[in-house]
């Protein structure tokens, strides 16, 4: 087995242990296991650190993130100043679509999803980068300046949660969809998109305490 095979067993496997057990949490020696390898250094040769593997389970997804987010917040800038739907868009709708290629999406998705909840700007500088590629501080800096007037520590909470909310959403839906034993119906791609866009809107424009 090639060098590079190993590595994509090992980012595979950190991306599941990721998502399910915590970024912080995930036993190294394990993914380790599930990606084959008996050397329990394997995690450390690769890839230098935990957050090293976690650089390397994001920048697989951000390159496909990027364009599209970036594309969508084109159209969003040439909206009207108190359009905030449009600059969600640019979100959610990249989001959906990188869910719906498979179960390394929704994982990374859920990933995020961390590591908004942990505020990204104490993250390493490296994860930091990698997660600029995808677009998204871009698109979040139209968010807060389009919000309405409020406090810096309401506004941070407001998009935390909303945030956290329509990732962790985009992932569930993703994964029942994926499920053999159907549970509740679920709406079609495009209605899906617009109601959870209308949702966080409302979320970060809810009246004020």
């Amino acid at each position: 087995m090639s060098a590079d095979d190993t590595r994509q067993l090992l980012i595979d496997a950190a991306t599941r242990a990721f998502a399910e057990h915590g970024v912080h949490n995930a036993s190294l020696l394990e993914i380790t296991r599930q990606a084959g390898q008996r050397n329990r250094g394997a995690v450390h040769y690769h890839f230098g650190s935990r957050e090293g593997m976690l650089v390397a389970v994001l920048a697989r997804e951000a390159e496909f993130l990027g364009p599209r987010e970036r594309e969508l917040l084109a159209i969003a800038r040439s909206r009207p100043d108190d359009d905030l739907a449009s600059a969600f868009e640019a979100v959610v709708r990249p989001s959906v679509e990188l869910a719906e290629t498979g179960w390394r999406g929704r994982c990374f998705l859920q990933i995020v999803a961390q590591l908004v909840d942990d505020e990204p700007e104490s993250a390493d500088p490296a994860v930091q980068e990698v997660l600029s590629r995808s677009g998204g501080f871009e698109v979040y800096e139209l968010i807060n300046a389009r919000l309405p007037e409020m406090s810096e520590e309401l506004r941070l909470e407001r998009t935390a949660l909303a945030t956290s909310f329509l990732l962790r959403s985009i992932a569930d839906r993703a994964k029942a969809l994926d499920q053999e034993v159907p549970g509740r119906p679920q709406l079609p791609t495009d209605d899906f998109i617009r109601n959870l866009i209308s949702m966080v809107t409302a979320m970060v424009t809810a009246p004020l305490p």
